[in-house]
């Protein structure tokens, strides 16, 4: 596969840039000093001296050849500009005789500079200085080396700032250049569109070349080029219409279209790319003969291009036609797909990177100084004035257009349209809140998904159930030994049994069982509901869910057949309705767009008359589109009418009203059944968490039991070895030395006889500090079906406390009590459970000291039910 980096387009690195347009000498000072002494006073000229200078200076600089740095220029004309604004509302400068009629601008056309535009008017040197604002722009971005990352990046901004010069030239003061007698091309409305469009073209240029620079992918690459063309491409069709289409040398049109068509071809050959990657190579195929046929194309047009804008066409046709070639012969061998031609493919995809800079901060002129004492006090309270005037009439018919828009809606709800229309061709909807909680519910597999949900509860139980089948096994295995070895050795078999031991743990293993089996209960009462709500919660297996809507369906017999005229009517009525509505939003833009370009200063900063009639002539403006509104109210409210009128007679044909009726219905069993669907969701989620928590406490439990087991295992080897020595006729005194078995871990004592050892025990008041075998039970854990202490209730904290002691491993029997349980659990174990643990009496849970191992807390799973009946 070719390069990425083998297209040719980076290598361009041709722009233009925009020459400014010049001027004659023009003496501002005098006449604006003279107007202010002629006006104001001479006191105020004095006090405006430095102003006046700075006027003069700033036109003077402007007069002379251009700095040699771009940017000295560019903060030059920026500052001048914002002085002309500030004069053009204290100094009337026009032909009238009561204005300042002795100063005439003078601009030659920047492409053809025979051409002049001679005015007295302001707007014609406002509109020249931003012409050449965006000339120098233009100049700045082509003085970065743009060979380097950083210099692309900085030409791509001045670029972009030169766009929004000529934006700002087109929006705001080419028509008001262009109303005197003589004006030139380069000032007017197409042709500052038409720079903007080149500027952004240039800058998103040099956004592309630094993609290519990134390495991005293809992809990417293609986009960016393709908006690179139509930009070049925008440009091109303003130059090729009047009245831009003879004022430009051929090479700048020779230029734009080269570019236009050699960045249309890049992005094809970057594309293509991207779809061979893919395996499309059919689409592959068409878009590089696009790329090849419009280079091929354009070339036939390129007289006076530059050679190097050529030489880079010519290295792109070169890559298009090497990738056509093996795109081509791919197909033929391997892929065998029908090429499409290239009007059949759709456009290709572009994205813009760059857009035109806002120049209003950079222009904006209200925080400058000069002339500020010019403004008089009557005047600025007029203006304040008539901007109240102009907020209230806006305000009113803000309002009519709003209540006009919000009467269509209600009456049009009332009478369900277009909901009525749209169900006719089938088009059924749900309210919005309704279809939402449907698709939650579809997305966690609705209805169908809670047979998997209860196979996993089902699951659940089972490991449990395998789990205290486990550990009940364990304490019978070692059971049994111990009763085997009592009754194979009779007396000398000293230690307590087992049953004695694990008392607390047998009752434990019971009161799990009865919850097992109480949860299990609650599964047969959720499954049972499932099975029994099936049918109603069957609407959501829908989908969309809008199947399940009844249908408006056409009558069975009709006696005049003029259905399809009475949907036709009411329709047309509708989309009438619909083009109202359209007009008012834009009947209220229009108001704003008419207050943001309204600016009486200047007509009352030089009235000579009454403010008032000056008011009532400005507001008149606003006459027209408060007609237009009221026009389009009463439209309005008689198409409603009419459409009411027609929808009565649609309703009756259509039996509506059933209609509505079966709708309703079946809204209602929809929210049944999302209603039952959650319930019995949240019920299954409740068990599932059950199961697991109990599983944790078994598992504890279990482990509990293995450590038990484990240790009374190494006891028994110990006291078998002292009873094999009794009976082989040791001595004797050696065997009550030691004692009748040591602790697990602990050092042999002295000698002491066993008889003296269970005094001491029995003679110790409180609760022994030997460590029995397991952890003592804390709250043990009831069935989920019922609604005893919630999840949320709080763990209990272990009672034992008590430091380990290096005494006998096991308490005397007397010393251990009897408590009352704290809960009684009359559930039977469930059916095929095996174990002595049911009904087992709870043991005193400080009767028994510490264990000789480290067991972490039992967990307490929660007690709740979560079937809710």
């Amino acid at each position: 596969m070719a390069s990425a980096s083998s297209s040719s387009a980076t290598v361009t690195n041709i722009m233009l840039a925009i020459y400014e347009k010049k001027t004659n000498s023009i003496d501002l000072y005098r006449p604006l000093r003279q107007y202010i002494c002629f006006t104001y006073s001479e006191r105020e000229a004095v006090n405006l001296e430095d102003d006046l200078s700075t006027v003069k200076t700033l036109r003077s600089d402007i007069e002379r050849v251009p700095d040699p740095a771009p940017t000295t220029r560019r903060d030059l004309l920026i500052s001048y500009f914002k002085a002309l604004c500030l004069i053009e509302t204290r100094f009337p400068i026009s032909s009238d005789r009561d204005h300042i009629n002795s100063i005439q601008f003078t601009w030659f056309d920047a492409f053809k500079q025979k051409q002049k535009a001679v005015q007295q008017n302001i707007h014609l040197e406002k509109a020249a200085i931003l012409f050449n604002l965006g000339a120098v722009y233009s100049q700045i971005g082509l003085s970065y080396d743009r060979a380097t990352v950083e210099g692309r990046r900085q030409a791509s901004h001045a670029f972009i700032a030169a766009a929004g010069s000529f934006a700002f030239l087109r929006d705001n003061a080419s028509t008001k250049a262009s109303m005197g007698n003589s004006t030139t091309v380069d000032l007017s409305v197409e042709c500052a569109g038409m720079l903007e469009r080149l500027m952004l073209a240039q800058a998103q240029e040099c956004v592309f070349e630094n993609t290519i620079a990134k390495g991005s992918t293809p992809g990417v690459c293609a986009k960016i080029s393709r908006q690179v063309g139509l930009y070049y491409e925008e440009a091109l069709a303003a130059l090729n219409a009047a009245p831009l289409k003879d004022h430009f040398e051929k090479a700048w049109i020779a230029h734009v279209q080269l570019k236009a068509a050699l960045f249309y071809a890049e992005a094809c050959y970057r594309y293509g790319l991207e779809l061979h990657e893919k395996e499309e190579i059919a689409e592959e195929i068409a878009r590089l003969r696009s790329g090849v046929s419009t280079l091929t194309e354009t070339k036939k047009s390129s007289k006076g291009a530059p050679a190097q804008l050529l030489d880079a066409i010519s290295k792109l046709e070169v890559n298009l036609n090497r990738n056509l070639e093996r795109a081509m012969k791919e197909n033929d061998r391997v892929y065998l797909m029908r090429v499409p031609s290239p009007s059949s493919l759709p456009p290709l995809p572009a994205f813009s990177m760059v857009k035109s800079m806002q120049m209003n901060d950079v222009l904006d002129a209200s925080k400058e100084k000069i002339f500020a004492s010019l403004v008089p006090d009557s005047s600025a309270k007029a203006l304040s004035r008539y901007t109240e005037m102009v907020d209230d009439v806006i305000r009113t018919q803000a309002e009519k257009l709003q209540q006009g828009s919000e009467l269509t809606r209600v009456r049009l709800k009332e009478m369900d349209l277009p909901d009525s229309i749209l169900a006719l061709e089938g088009n059924f909807s749900l309210p919005e809140d309704l279809k939402n909680e449907v698709e939650k519910v579809q997305a966690s597999g609705g209805p169908a998904g809670l047979e998997g949900e209860l196979q996993q509860l089902r699951d659940l139980r089972r490991v449990n159930q395998e789990l205290l089948v486990q550990t009940e096994e364990l304490l019978q295995k070692e059971a049994a030994e111990d009763a085997q070895f009592r009754s194979q050795f009779g007396t000398r078999w000293t230690r307590p049994q087992s049953s004695t031991l694990t008392k607390t743990l047998q009752e434990r293993l019971n009161k799990f069982a009865a919850n097992l089996k109480q949860a299990g209960e609650s599964d047969v009462r959720i499954e049972r509901s499932v099975r029994e709500h099936a049918s109603l919660m069957s609407i959501l297996n829908h989908r969309p869910i809008e199947a399940a809507l009844p249908s408006l369906s056409r009558p069975i017999m009709s006696l005049d057949a003029n259905e399809d005229a009475i949907v036709g009517a009411l329709k047309q009525s509708l989309r009438q309705l619909e083009t109202l509505g359209a007009q008012r939003a834009g009947l209220e833009d229009m108001l704003k767009e008419m207050k943001r370009k309204d600016d009486i200063l200047p007509k009352l900063m030089t009235s000579t008359g009454s403010y008032e009639d000056l008011f009532r002539k400005e507001i008149a403006k606003y006459d027209h589109i408060c007609e237009e509104i009221a026009q389009n109210i009463e439209a309005q409210e008689q198409l409603l009418m009419q459409i009411q009128v027609q929808n009565e007679e649609f309703g009756a044909v259509f039996n509506l009203e059933d209609y509505k009726a079966s709708r309703e219905k079946c809204y209602k069993q929809i929210q049944a059944a999302l209603a039952k669907c959650k319930e019995i969701k949240e019920n299954i989620n409740e068990g599932l968490k059950f199961y697991v928590t109990l599983q944790d406490a078994i598992n504890n439990i279990k482990q509990q039991c293995s450590d038990f087991v484990m240790t009374r295992n190494i006891q028994c080897r110990e006291m078998m070895e002292d009873v094999q020595r009794q009976m082989a006729g040791f001595n004797f005194q050696d065997r009550e030395s030691t004692g009748p078995y040591p602790s697990v871990g602990q050092p042999r004592q002295n000698p002491r006889s066993s008889t003296q050892q269970l005094t001491e025990s029995q003679s110790i008041s409180h609760p022994s500090p030997q460590t029995p075998y397991y952890r003592p039970p804390e709250q043990p854990m009831q069935g989920y079906g019922h609604p005893p202490p919630p999840y949320t209730a709080p763990q209990q904290p272990s009672p034992y406390h008590v430091p380990p002691s290096t005494g006998a491993p096991y308490p005397p029997p007397h010393a251990q009590q009897h408590a009352p349980v704290g809960h009684e659990y009359g559930q039977p174990a469930y059916p095929g459970w095996r174990g002595p643990y049911y009904n087992a009496p709870a043991e005193q849970s400080g009767s028994h000291p510490r264990p000789p191992y480290t067991i972490p807390n039992p967990y307490h799973p929660h007690q709740s039910g979560y079937y809710k009946q």
